[in-house]
């Protein structure tokens, strides 16, 4: 019988068992272990009594038989004012509260013994199913199991129960294994240094090393000072252990298998101890076969470390020369500093194995450095078209007059080494995909397949001149993976081109990523039937969603709309009205689910359709969408407030920055101004982020503000007040930053910003291998400009390296900053002076040109410098190629018109290159589409829509006539590209007009056009504006909101501002509000706060319907799961009737 039935069944014993009873002569003694369930149920103590049924029931197959049954009835029935009715509702009230309420459940936990608590976790964390069917409502584990899951702070409390009840007897098996599990479950969110200072300095071996391996998996998962404590942990055991074993009175404890106990954590040996190892430990360790996997996972090991251990493997008696222990070295290889009179074959192995270094936490530019060391080795007695393919990723340190002197042959030769290397910029990309296919008149799949990341170094015109087929092929194999490193006139071309073999479907239904987000709204709308297949599981803009869901929604049941992929972008309010009560509540969760995928706009429509079907029941933070005194009058408990809120993004809830500051004021009188302990912090969540400075001044208790601290870090756009409150917290917590230890400097590095450039000072002068370690890993931390000119003066002043000399006259006394410097800087690069710019040796230029061409914050003089030292390296300015220009980056904003007008601007590819950089002048952009338009030899007609994306800004300088020249075909396979351009309000308006051609008058167009075209909405004329119909305003994309002139902006209806809604309404500017009379300033106030008018239906609207059913919310499924109940305890009560009146006694 299942189980589900039987304790159902159990319970309409319980409801019957007088009137059972009374015609009943059996008396039967229960078991022990069933009646101490029974008492412990009756006193209230239910989870008690419930887990000794489980565990009793576990005991035995075919427990439940009559007599067993009866025998229950019978000591029920002498219960003396017992209700099983009352019973029953506080054993299924007691497991809800419990599971939500995450101190009575720790409450209710350290009152089990250790075999209940045991058996409840092994249910809990799924470990035992007993066959037992975890959905009944009496002991329904697995929602109990998702309820404390989902619970803020329910986690918390499995976690540190279990510590508590297991670390006193950490020697058991069992407790081993607990304590293992939710350590793997929840250490990444609860793991401290306390915790790990709590373990038991004594364990017998086996169990030690079960905790090691869970402990070394959660290496990288834990804070800098978590791992310390760890390693401490861990050393404190192995050298009691040693002390007591050995016999030979050795000088370290460090042995060769406790440096694979250890595994990642050796890195926190000091040297002085790694010095002290007895070599025959570290030859049994480097002769183990795992230690190259233990050793390819130190990446965060550090120069002075991987050294000391190189020397040790060196005396140990294994060569380090030597290329089959060079392959044993992982990444110790990446230090390696044995390199004097290596020979060829030596450097190659060092090269090969060293393609693991970019794992590396830092130290990148040591590493290039020894590998250009390397490279020249390697390369001595053979060119290096003859060693090409055994460099390794070395050969990302080439040149690009080096990578020019390739040969084809050459690079053809050794493509299947060079597809594989990571690293490469994307000019060094260009030439060498040019050198492989030199030879290439026509592109097929078959040669572009052998090109790996090397793809992206094809032309767009080379995709566009490819096959169809071929191309398409490419694409589904392979191609898509490279996508993000393709430009938009590359993406164009490919994607132009395998949309013009037809069968748009199957075409589509190949594309993923980044291709079919770029797929012509056009398109979607010449399609009449669509396959659901096109977009499962497809990046959508919003208006391509807006059509797909019109498509679908009338051969889709809902359930599979609102889950298909991102297709729940194209829900409409209209689509959220036309839901019944049932409809609605029914697939809410999926729509709770794709939150993420939501506009603010499409939100703030789902909160008013809660609010009209069940506003009893509505969620806390969709109430905060509504209208601020809907949520001020509305009574709420503190605790669903808060969870709510704090699950949800408030941030992109609430626009409105009034409407939030009230949300907060409530969520203040609930917190009463403070955070007394963990369970607070799980429980307003996100909302952290939002507290006032005062809050975190003096509300969060000592006991809480290291963990709130943790999760301070990962909030963006904190307020300067909420900053200096933090400051103040984590100097009463850690002491002056002088006095910081390294893995607090680890851990705090997201508030490095908050200090003073003396407190900086003070920590980079202390930790500094540290600090620039971190500094220089991409994609690094975000500085402050006075925490930049910090790690500058250090790395020029401090002798982190010596800058090269450069000794030409104009640099007479000025050193100019090496490749390392500038490798180490990043960001930071930004303080060299013009003067030092012009003194970098042009090598070291050639080097390091795309590491500077991709700093923003160089000033005019600088990018002059910088542009004139490019014109040093690589001649006249008509000689450069593409991948010149696209090396230079930023750089290249400072060319003249003069000099533009110099560059050879026939491809589409170089053009592409400067319109992804945004700070050119007017002049300059007018000189880049002339020079492309005059060097290609083509009229405006003739641009095709991969040439019109490569173009991207420089379309601004375009005028109205050649814009209007622009084949229509062209122009509306990218309008929404071109929608994104932010021009001049003349270039707008030819947008516009162009896209009247595309879609008709503007006073047809649909929503899904209007969302499509971006800011070429901004360009309608007043009357234009005026004609609109309110409905559409929500669709228009917020940032065209602000293009839209302010005369034209004071012309719009009071109806049509109210229909902006809470998004568009908040991209309002001041200019623009300061236009608008009283009754338009009430309707943006309406917009704002979230009040709904009904707005008019744009489009007939299918009926949605659905042909099955989504699961009920939780308390409709309790009901449900109650009814079930009830009607299983009414057909037995029956059953029993007829029994007791059939059985002859």
């Amino acid at each position: 019988m299942d189980t589900k039935v039987k304790l159902c069944l159990l319970l309409a014993f319980f409801s019957h068992c007088d009137s059972a009873a009374a015609q009943d002569s059996i008396v039967s003694d229960l078991p022990p272990a069933l009646l101490k369930g029974l008492k412990e149920i009756i006193s209230g103590n239910y989870l008690k009594g419930l887990l000794d049924i489980l565990q009793f029931q576990s005991f035995y197959s075919n427990v439940w038989t009559p007599d067993l049954i009866l025998g229950i009835m019978k000591y029920l029935s002498g219960q003396n004012d017992l209700s099983i009715v009352n019973l029953q509702g506080s054993v299924i009230n007691y497991l809800e509260n419990v599971s939500e309420d995450p101190r009575l459940l720790l409450k209710e936990l350290r009152r089990l013994d250790s075999q209940q608590f045991q058996l409840l976790m092994k249910y809990l964390l799924g470990a035992k199913n007993d066959n037992f069917d975890m959905a009944n409502i009496v002991i329904d584990v697995e929602t109990i199991r998702e309820r404390i899951f989902q619970c803020p702070g329910g986690n918390r409390t499995l976690f540190l129960v279990t510590l508590e009840k297991c670390l006193p007897v950490l020697n058991s098996v069992e407790c081993v294994d607990l304590v293992s599990q939710v350590l793997r479950l929840y250490g990444p969110i609860y793991l401290q240094k306390e915790v790990i200072e709590s373990l038991p300095s004594e364990l017998p071996e086996d169990l030690f090393r079960n905790m090691s391996s869970v402990l070394r998996d959660l290496y990288d998962k834990i804070s800098a000072s978590t791992r310390r404590a760890v390693y401490e942990w861990m050393t404190l055991i192995l050298q009691k252990t040693h002390m007591a074993n050995d016999i030979n009175g050795s000088m370290s404890w460090v042995t060769a298998d406790n440096l694979w106990i250890l595994g990642r954590y050796m890195v926190h040996l000091p040297i002085e101890e790694i010095q002290k190892i007895h070599v025959n430990e570290i030859r049994m360790f480097i002769s183990y076969d795992n230690a190259t996997k233990q050793l390819d996972t130190v990446y965060d090991i550090t120069p002075d470390l991987a050294k000391a251990f190189l020397e040790l493997i060196n005396a140990s008696g294994f060569d380090t020369r030597n290329i089959s222990t060079i392959y044993r070295l992982g990444l110790l290889v990446c230090f390696y500093d044995n390199g004097q009179d290596l020979d060829s074959a030596v450097a190659k192995a060092l090269l090969h194995q060293m393609i693991k270094c970019n794992q590396l936490r830092g130290f990148h530019s040591d590493v290039q450095k020894l590998k250009s060391q390397f490279l020249q080795i390697a390369t001595l007695n053979q060119t290096l078209n003859e060693s090409l393919g055994s460099l390794s990723d070395a050969v990302v340190g080439l040149t690009l007059s080096q990578l020019e002197s390739l040969s084809s042959e050459a690079v053809q030769g050794a493509i299947l080494t060079l597809q594989q290397v990571s690293g490469w910029t994307k000019s060094q990309i260009m030439i060498l995909a040019g050198k492989y296919l030199h030879s290439e008149k026509v592109l097929t799949f078959s040669n572009i397949s052998q090109l790996g990341e090397l793809v992206s170094g094809i032309g767009a015109q080379s995709f566009y001149d490819m096959n169809s087929r071929d191309l398409l092929t490419a694409l589904k194999v392979g191609l898509t993976q490279h996508a993000s490193g393709l430009s938009p006139a590359q993406q164009e071309a490919i994607l132009s081109k395998v949309l013009s073999s037809g069968g748009f479907q199957a075409v589509a239904s190949d594309m993923n990523g980044v291709f079919f987000k770029e797929v012509s709204l056009s398109h979607l709308l010449a399609q009449g039937e669509m396959d659901v297949t096109v977009v499962k599981d497809k990046e959508m803009r919003k208006s391509q969603a807006l059509v797909a869901y019109e498509k679908l929604s009338h051969k889709m049941p809902l359930t599979d709309l609102l889950s298909t992929g991102q297709l729940v972008k194209g829900l409409t309010c209209e689509h959220i009205d036309s839901m019944d009560k049932p409809s609605f509540l029914n697939h809410y969760k999926l729509l709770e689910n794709s939150l993420s995928l939501l506009t603010p706009y499409q939100i703030h429509c789902l909160a008013w359709k809660y609010w009209k079907v069940s506003e009893a029941t509505i969620p806390v933070f969709l109430l905060a969408v509504l209208p601020s005194e809907r949520f001020a009058s509305y009574s709420i408990p503190c605790g669903s407030l808060l969870i709510s809120l704090g699950k949800a993004e408030l941030s992109y809830l609430v626009l409105n920055a009034s409407k939030k500051e009230r949300i907060m004021n409530k969520v203040d009188q609930c917190l009463n101004s403070s955070l007394a302990d963990a369970y607070q912090l799980d429980m307003i969540g996100n909302l952290i982020c939002h507290l006032s400075p005062k809050i975190i001044k003096s509300g969060i208790s000592t006991d809480v503000i290291a963990a709130a601290i943790n999760h301070l870090k990962s909030c963006r756009n904190l307020s300067p007040s909420q900053n200096t409150e933090i400051k103040y917290r984590l100097i009463e917590l850690y002491g002056h930053p002088s006095n910081w230890t390294s893995e607090t400097v680890q851990d705090m590095a997201p508030f490095w910003n908050l200090l003073s450039k003396d407190e900086f000072l003070d920590i980079l002068k202390k930790f500094q291998n540290t600090v620039l370690q971190m500094v220089s890993e991409p994609p690094g931390i975000p500085l402050s400009e006075g925490i930049l000119s910090v790690v500058f003066d250090a790395v020029r002043l401090l002798g982190v390296n010596v800058s090269v000399a450069n000794h030409t006259a104009d640099c007479t006394g000025i050193m100019g900053p090496s490749a390392d410097d500038i490798m180490r800087l990043m960001d930071a690069n930004a303080f060299w002076s013009s003067a030092e710019l012009q003194c970098i040796d042009i090598d070291t230029f050639t080097k390091i040109v795309h590491i500077l061409g991709a700093i923003q914050s160089f000033n005019e003089s600088q990018l002059s410098v910088l542009k004139e030292k490019a014109k040093e390296a690589w001649g006249d300015l008509p000689s450069w190629k593409s991948y010149h220009i696209t090396s230079l980056g930023h750089i290249a904003t400072a060319l003249s018109k003069q000099e533009i007008d110099e560059l050879d601007l026939s491809n589409i590819d170089a053009v592409s290159a400067l319109g992804q950089q945004a700070e050119w002048s007017s002049v300059q952009v007018k000189a880049i589409l002339h020079g492309f338009l005059n060097d290609s030899a083509k009229a405006p007609s003739d641009l095709k829509s991969y040439h019109l994306a490569g173009l991207a800004g420089t379309l601004c300088a375009a005028n109205a006539k050649q814009i209007e020249e622009i084949q229509t075909s062209e122009f509306r396979d990218v309008i929404s590209r071109i929608g994104s351009l932010p021009c001049e309000m003349s270039v707008l308006q030819a947008f516009k007009n162009k896209a009247e051609v595309v879609y008709g008058k503007s006073d047809q167009w649909s929503h899904f056009i209007i969302n499509d075209i971006g800011l070429i909405a901004a360009g309608l004329s007043k009357e234009e504006f005026m004609a609109l119909d309110p409905g559409l305003m929500p669709y228009i994309q917020p940032e065209a909101i602000k293009y839209i002139p302010e005369d034209i902006f004071q012309e719009l209806s009071p109806r049509q501002i109210a229909h902006l809604g809470p998004e568009n309404g908040a991209m309002v500017t001041e200019s623009q509000r300061a236009c608008l009379n009283a009754t338009q300033l009430h309707s943006l106030n309406l917009a704002l706060d979230g009040i709904r008018i009904k707005i008019p239906v744009v489009e007939s609207l299918p009926t949605i319907t659905t042909t099955k059913d989504m699961s009920s919310p939780a308390s409709e499924s309790t009901t449900l799961e109650a009814g079930y109940c009830i009607l299983l305890a009414l057909a037995y009560h029956l059953f029993i009737l007829w029994r007791c009146h059939a059985l002859p006694f």
